[in-house]
């Protein structure tokens, strides 16, 4: 790996073109006596009512059973130094760096301390927090990803052209230059190495400047080499000025150099917190002693896993080594920790000027506007859904539904009733269930993306909506289009311009209405099997009702098809072609004119079809926005 010398100065130190606009300041994160816990329900399944059969306390009522997940952990890292955090898996990892992001706050025992005072908003704006999932778009480019970040994120202020500079000193600061134009790419989509994928999500962070790094097993799925360079390149923003602390899943040897400070876990509790280079001397000293030479890291979890080969001085079979261990650091380590920690707190005086030069940055910081965040998120949207709105399969698809439904009906005669009003169900069912099975799958898939983006504060969440329902419209309106220019001419309908347009806006229509239905129930149920299941039934309920299958339901379902915008539709194709036209010119003999006749001239009038679809089409997106409302960020 390079050294990262060469890149510029530290964050606090002007390390980019952006330094001035928005100033590293530098952090002292102190953590006191964490600890937190979680409710496990006191009875399952049927214990409840066995409880009440019983005579006893319900089940509901009976003292909840508590976990502890952390049990009284302290410690500090400074600006230059890396920490990390070891531990095996369900150690409380991930929950200790969540309390110290400030994502559990005030559910958590102890104190969080950002330069000697409690964690604000200020501070965790300051704050970069990256999860050990990479939730990017993955049809963008590095470049566009950063890009994106950077308009979204950065002030107001800054011109268009600072926020790119910003973008591009980031990515020069992580060393993605050569992949920049190179997509993202997941497990379908070829892109960028895990390593470089990594640092993207890392720069995401990085364009704020933050004072104070925190990442979640970032080397996790890499491998040695990537891990290695994705840690060095860490060391080397902490030794620029930047706070960087990091929960790492088995570093190698050569990774565990890179640490200036360790904080080991088991199980909740804290086993040691000090210098990584002194970690295997102060367990030798207690009497935990490898065998062997042996990486130090893997030592250090095979001790938290109650597994070590050890000269202990007395009968270590006998010693349960964890509670030795907990033993050993509240007696030797502890003490000097909390004694560390009270000694700097003479040094607050600076770091207390430090947090309300943040205050005062927080209070002259302004994001952009809806309109501009709008603008943003649409052009994003529409390069990232490029991939799939005009994809070949999906044109393929539509064409040969539209080929096949033309030359099936091909210059079919307008007497033949029942033959064109086949068609026009036809177009109805297919153009209900396209694309609201599509768009049961928006919300689901952007899950993930929306819940990061919102939490950090990148926009709100009506101009992320209102661009995803702009950025969807290129691809519902055009393969409809294309589809009934195909089709219409080809059965031979209604051969007039007027007749053509009506039925064209009618079908456009109907399929906003449909995506409605998908976008709603999508959000609402946000589990993309389950949704498509849903909308499976619900679907096939409105084609049964639909009008051409059945004309006379049974009263207890009546009430479905008016429900069904497949009904409205339907009725609404009906009236664009036979209107006017007088029925005795029908054969009356025919199903068809039957079906006619009862659709032009029952209770639902083509102004209520129109009201009612224009109901729909507004009542399935509201009802969306307040599903994604609900979502917790």
């Amino acid at each position: 790996m390079p050294s990262l010398g060469d890149q510029g100065e530290g964050c606090c130190n002007g390390d980019s073109t952006t330094s001035a606009t928005i100033p590293c300041l530098p952090i002292t994160l102190k953590f006191k006596d964490i600890s937190y816990r979680v409710k496990l329900s006191a009875g399952g399944g049927g214990g409840g009512v066995r409880r009440l059969l019983q005579g006893q306390t319900p089940a509901w009522k009976a003292e909840q059973e508590e976990r502890t997940i952390l049990n009284g952990i302290t410690g500090m890292v400074s600006p230059g130094e890396f920490m990390a955090i070891l531990g095996p898996s369900g150690s409380g990892k991930s929950t200790l760096l969540s309390v110290l992001a400030g994502r559990l706050h005030g559910r958590h025992g102890g104190v969080v301390l950002a330069n000697g005072k409690e964690m604000t908003k200020s501070v965790v704006r300051r704050t970069g927090f990256v999860t050990q999932d990479d939730v990017l778009y993955p049809h963008l480019t590095v470049r566009e990803t950063l890009v994106f970040c950077a308009m979204l994120r950065l002030p107001r202020a800054m011109a268009r052209a600072e926020k790119v500079r910003a973008a591009e000193a980031v990515m020069a600061e992580l060393g993605l230059d050569k992949c920049a134009d190179t997509v993202i790419g997941n497990a379908f989509v070829r892109g960028v190495s895990g390593g470089e994928r990594k640092r993207v999500s890392i720069g995401h962070e990085m364009l704020t400047r933050p004072s104070l790094l925190l990442l979640d097993e970032p080397t996790s799925g890499l491998d040695a080499t990537a891990a290695y360079r994705l840690v060095a390149t860490l060391g080397g923003l902490a030794r620029r000025g930047r706070t960087v602390a990091a929960a790492v899943h088995q570093p190698s040897s050569r990774v565990f150099q890179v640490f200036d400070t360790v904080l080991l876990l088991g199980e909740g509790s804290c086993l040691y917190f000090g210098r990584a280079k002194d970690a295997v001397g102060y367990f030798e000293s207690i009497g935990f002693a490898p065998k062997f030479l042996v990486n130090p890291a893997d030592f250090m979890l095979d001790l938290a896993n109650g597994v070590a080969q050890v000269d202990y001085q007395g009968e270590a079979e006998k010693f349960n080594v964890k509670q030795a261990l907990v033993s050993s650091y509240n007696r030797i380590i502890a003490p000097n920790v909390k004694g560390l920690i009270e000694d700097e707190e003479h040094g607050d005086a600076v770091q207390r000027g430090n947090q309300k030069g943040m205050e005062k940055e927080q209070r002259n910081y302004v994001s952009i506007g809806w309109f501009s965040q709008f603008i943003i998120l649409l052009h994003r949207s529409l390069k990232e859904r490029r991939h799939e709105s005009f994809n070949s399969l999906r044109v393929f698809q539509v064409l040969a539904a539209a080929l096949l439904a033309g030359s099936m009906w091909w210059r079919s005669s307008i007497s033949n009733v029942h033959d064109r009003l086949g068609l026009l169900f036809f177009i109805s069912i297919f153009w209900g269930v396209f694309p609201s099975f599509n768009a049961v799958f928006t919300f689901p898939q952007d899950r993930a993306v929306f819940v990061k983006e919102r939490r950090s504060g990148m926009y709100t969440l009506s101009s992320y909506f209102m661009a995803r329902m702009a950025g969807d419209l290129p691809m519902e309106l055009l393969l409809p289009t294309i589809f009934t220019i195909v089709a219409y001419w080809m059965a031979g309908l209604r051969p007039d311009l007027e007749a053509f347009v009506l039925t064209l806006i009618v079908i456009l229509s109907y399929v906003l209405v449909a995506q409605g239905l998908g976008l709603a129930l999508g959000a609402v149920v946000m589990d993309a099997k389950q949704a498509s299941t849903m909308i499976t039934v619900i679907m096939l309920a409105f084609l049964l009702t639909g009008g051409f299958y059945v004309l006379n339901v049974p009263a207890c379902m009546a009430w479905m098809k008016y429900t069904s915008f497949t009904f409205y539709c339907y009725r609404l194709l009906i009236g664009v072609q036979y209107n006017g036209m007088k029925t005795a010119y029908l054969d009356q003999s025919h199903h068809g004119s039957a079906s006619v006749e009862q659709e032009l001239e029952g209770p639902v009038s083509v102004s209520v079809c129109i009201l009612v679809l224009i109901s729909m089409f507004i009542g399935y997106r509201l009802m969306a926005y307040a599903a994604l409302r609900r979502i917790k960020v």
